[in-house]
């Protein structure tokens, strides 16, 4: 019963004893056992699931959100990935820039060409990263082959994939994606960190 699942915690009732098998998203929670409803009621910092599942004619039940107060609250509604938005032209690419600097915002601006293999393992990576910035940061994609060569040269793009930082109207910093996806991503974080203050 539990050889795809990581943790078995032994349930011990009179004159039975049974497992009461987890997943490895419910490591690290507190278990609660109640005889009498023969309810577990696990929890976390941040829950997990709300999935019931029958156990001696009871429940398991998960919490959907337990906040520190003991309180349950919906769901995080956090996105996992946020689809970076295209820039198409030089116009649009002027508007987006000068909308960020009236909010004293940043955007990343990813530089990337169909046909760059690199650039297409990268965009989903930076992706779910976009998402750990939402919506504080806003993340965009360039097809450099999309857009006037003009505007590629404006910022000083000179390989695929590049990806900038861009605030107060200017291009404060960079990074070139040369390595693998994951390595970039860490660039690319530590760049936002650098640059951009809570």
């Amino acid at each position: 019963m539990c050889n795809s699942i990581r943790m078995c915690l032994p349930i011990i009732y009179p004159k039975t004893t049974n497992s009461l098998c987890f997943s490895p998203d419910f490591l690290g929670c507190f278990h609660y056992f109640s005889n009498s409803s023969k309810i577990v009621t696990l929890a976390s910092n941040s829950i997990i699931s709300s999935k019931k599942i029958g156990l001696f004619g009871g429940h398991i039940k998960a919490l959907t959100n337990y906040s520190g107060e003991g309180s349950v609250q919906g769901l995080d509604s956090s996105p996992v990935s946020v689809e970076l938005e295209p820039i198409s032209n030089e116009s649009q690419f002027d508007r987006i820039i000068a909308e960020a600097q009236q909010l004293e915002d940043a955007v990343i601006i990813l530089w990337m060409a169909s046909w760059c293999r690199k650039c297409i393992y990268l965009k989903p990576k930076l992706e779910k990263l976009a998402a750990d910035y939402h919506p504080r940061i806003q993340f965009f994609c360039v097809d450099v082959n999309n857009v006037p060569h003009k505007l590629v040269v404006r910022a000083g793009v000179i390989k695929m994939p590049t990806i900038q930082l861009w605030k107060d109207s200017k291009k404060q910093a960079e990074v070139i994606g040369g390595s693998k996806a994951y390595l970039v991503v860490n660039e690319v974080r530590e760049m936002i960190e650098n640059e951009c203050t809570v």
